[in-house]
């Protein structure tokens, strides 16, 4: 098992979609990796050689990628920042509530957590 930027990638797949289990790097940037190591996007992961593996590893770690713990650190940060500056965002952050102008009438379960049903309130007959 191939271990890039502290992630173990799986071996069964295609390198070009392998990589994409790194936090911060997506299709776009697979493929441009593998283009600067200059490998195959549709070899599998156990078919790599150690050269292939640290040129990757490499290439990743230059520092023209950010990912991983930096990235994770850098988002965190930026949500903290909105939210000790209290404006709207950080507000809605600091609530748990949808920040991009959702809805939430309806929907943002994910956002709100499980529903809480209201004791004593009862359903509108017809």
């Amino acid at each position: 098992m191939a271990r890039i930027a502290g992630v173990n990638i799986p071996t069964q797949k295609k390198v070009g979609i392998a990589l994409r289990y790194i936090y911060g790097i997506g299709p776009q940037n697979a493929l441009e990796i593998l283009k600067k190591a200059k490998v195959s996007p549709d070899i599998r992961v156990h078919q790599l050689t150690d050269t292939e593996v640290l040129h990757i590893r490499e290439i990743i770690d230059g520092g023209d990628y950010k990912v991983e713990g930096d990235l994770r650190r850098e988002v965190s940060m930026n949500v903290k920042r909105l939210m000790d500056l209290a404006c709207y965002r950080g507000l809605r952050h600091r609530k748990g509530l949808p920040v991009r102008g959702q809805r939430t009438h309806t929907n943002a379960r994910t956002r709100k957590g499980k529903a809480v049903p209201i004791a004593g309130k009862k359903i509108a007959a017809k």
